[in-house]
């Protein structure tokens, strides 16, 4: 059996992508494929899923022996800890070129747009293939998630064109008030434990000889997230000891304002902020204007870092 999976701490683009990309090999290669995810969706996941009318994937962290379509990461750091003993038999994926080494070719779809949903739309559309109305709600919330509705400087044009077809097939005729809704959904955090909230779309990257953990709350109102400042700051003291990183951040993206600030635990607290280009105080970092973890954030740290 064939599986498709996205990466750890699974986003929009990850579970929309997990069953895009199944639901398109399927009915490309005449045979079952599966949709897993690495673990639960986060609140606009399961609104998207809700809207949808659809179940969430299986969760699974093993994935040993089975044969698998890897989308929207190509690092082994974000894949089941026993990925090296599967076999990877494809990648859709819009970040930089990771680690990811095969025994056998595969198919690759690497793209520099804003999302992987974006990808697969086109795959769908070069092998003229139709899209489901349910996958379509899925495809469409991913790729209005990850380019924050278009504002984001990973944005393309193929992105929005994308996004403007989906919404036909979809049946939406109000992107707007769609992605309000669906944003309101990833803001709601009152009820999420702060030991939760510190690894949301959290990943994990070697710079040099050194590991830095970024994770990203998007929210409409950053106020929400920094009136838990203290108990969020004290969660990821304790979470970067654990692992031995230099770096733990946890950028609070404004997707209204499209700001962002960071709470940061590091070796080198002042130096990472001045690499950002931001302001270092109170143990928060402002980033005006910033709102792309892999555009903005992650390329100055691999400069000054590696």
């Amino acid at each position: 059996m064939m599986l498709v999976l996205g990466h750890t701490n699974p986003d929009c683009d990850s579970l929309a992508g997990s069953i895009s990309l199944s639901a398109f090999l399927t009915k490309r290669d005449g045979k079952t494929v599966t949709p897993i995810m690495q673990g639960e969706p986060n609140a606009e996941g399961l609104f998207l899923l809700e809207q949808a009318g659809l179940a969430c994937p299986e969760i699974r962290t093993s994935i040993a022996g089975e044969e698998v379509w890897i989308i929207d990461y190509s690092d082994f750091n974000q894949a089941p800890k026993d990925a090296r003993q599967a076999t990877i038999r494809g990648i859709v994926d819009h970040h930089k070129l990771g680690d990811f080494e095969t025994d056998e070719q595969l198919e690759a779809w690497i793209w520099p747009c804003g999302c992987s949903n974006t990808i697969v739309y086109n795959m769908y559309k070069i092998n003229n293939i139709d899209i489901d109305q349910k996958v379509a709600v899925m495809m469409l919330g991913a790729i209005l998630s990850d380019t924050v509705h278009f504002n984001s400087p990973t944005c393309t044009q193929i992105d929005i064109d994308a996004a403007h077809e989906l919404a036909k097939i979809a049946g939406i005729d109000d992107i707007d008030a769609f992605v309000t809704a669906q944003f309101a959904a990833k803001s709601d955090i009152a009820a999420v434990p702060s030991e939760e909230l510190i690894l949301r779309d959290l990943k994990v990257y070697t710079i040099g000889n050194k590991d830095f953990s970024i994770a990203q709350i998007e929210i409409t109102n950053i106020d929400l997230a920094l009136s838990r400042k203290a108990e969020l700051q004290s969660e990821l003291v304790k979470y970067k000891a654990e692992h031995g990183y230099h770096t733990a951040l946890v950028l609070l993206t404004d997707i209204t304002n499209l700001n962002s600030v960071a709470l940061i635990e590091s070796e080198e607290s002042a130096l990472v902020a001045e690499t950002l280009g931001g302001t270092f105080v109170d143990e928060l970092i402002d980033l005006p204007n910033v709102v792309s973890r892999k555009k903005q954030v992650l390329p100055p740290l691999q400069t000054q870092f590696k």
